[in-house]
């Protein structure tokens, strides 16, 4: 909330509202203002709605690469701020129907939005062993993707997956059970095959990439974007982004004059990321991994 700060009349967008903690605290930072939340899971938006009975605000079910549409929508051009909370969430996790988490058997869906088409079932059970491979290597960064897709291919030709605990125990077959190093905390053989499934079927990557070009271009001179990730993948994209277009020119080392015309478009106010403190890991061990990052739109300067 510090690094946003609204000012009090102010429209803020809230891309990710989940279950409404965040913007729960932005409206007590806008008197006067407004504020839009988005959120592709109806289940989340359901419990948004009850968080935030308030007439300042306005709660749409879209993802949040449709920025642009929804703002026209909603006859808006700009806004003060602009906040994203990066991945699956809490209410996602801890729901076994959604089959994001091996912590608790359910089927292998992973679907953000319960009414797109593609399912972890499916990308499991019917992509070449080659796409699996490198999905979970690319998205999953497994060193034994390989292994794994393979043994995924040849698992399923004898039954095909239905559920998380399947999938979970080939993952622990394939991989074993490591101990953790000293002063790291356990991680499941399968935290990396179940990251980059839900990677692949949310496409999040290329939502994330969309979404950061919209809310730039949106914010008012003066307006912030803050941006919170939980795993490298995501923080890599959002800092590179914002390393760019905080910067003016953008090309090749061996070019001797700039070329590409581009402007600095923002100011870096973190450098580097913000990260929980021990305390609050101790409260809410899953803030451990999340990393916000936050500019602010200057007044003059290039397109996003």
């Amino acid at each position: 909330m510090e690094w946003l700060s609204p000012p009090p009349d102010g429209i803020v967008v809230d891309l990710t509202v989940g279950m409404g903690g965040h913007s729960s605290e932005l409206l007590k930072l806008i008197p006067n203002g407004r504020l839009i939340g988005l959120d592709q899971d109806v289940e989340a938006l359901q419990h948004a709605s009850l968080a935030l009975k308030d007439p300042r605000v306005t709660l749409i079910k879209a993802n949040f690469a449709d920025l642009l549409n929804v703002l026209t929508e909603l006859s808006l051009s700009e806004v003060d701020c602009v906040l994203m909370d990066i991945g699956v969430s809490s209410l996602q996790l801890d729901s076994p129907s959604r089959g994001f988490s091996f912590q608790q058997n359910g089927p292998l869906d992973m679907r953000m939005d319960s009414s797109a088409s593609l399912t972890a079932a499916d990308v499991v059970n019917s992509y070449r062993e080659d796409q699996l491979a490198n999905i979970i290597y690319e998205y999953g960064e497994e060193r034994k993707s390989r292994q794994l897709a393979n043994a995924i291919v040849r698992r399923r030709a004898q039954k095909p997956f239905e559920t998380t605990d399947e999938l979970a125990l080939l993952a622990k077959q394939v991989l074993g059970n490591p101990k953790p190093k000293k002063g790291e905390s356990y991680k499941h053989p399968a935290t990396r095959l179940f990251q980059a499934l839900r990677i692949e079927v949310n496409q999040e990557l290329e939502v994330l990439k969309t979404a950061l070009k919209a809310s730039l271009s949106v914010l008012k001179p003066g307006g912030r974007l803050a941006v919170i990730t939980f795993h490298s993948l995501e923080d890599r994209i959002v800092k590179q982004y914002f390393k760019t277009e905080s910067i003016d020119c953008v090309c090749p080392p061996r070019i001797p004059q700039c070329i590409c015309g581009h402007k600095a478009s923002v100011e870096l106010l973190t450098r580097k990321p913000i990260e929980a403190s021990d305390e609050e890991v101790q409260r809410n061990p899953r803030s451990r991994s999340a990393k916000l990052r936050v500019v602010q739109k200057l007044s003059t300067g290039g397109a996003a």
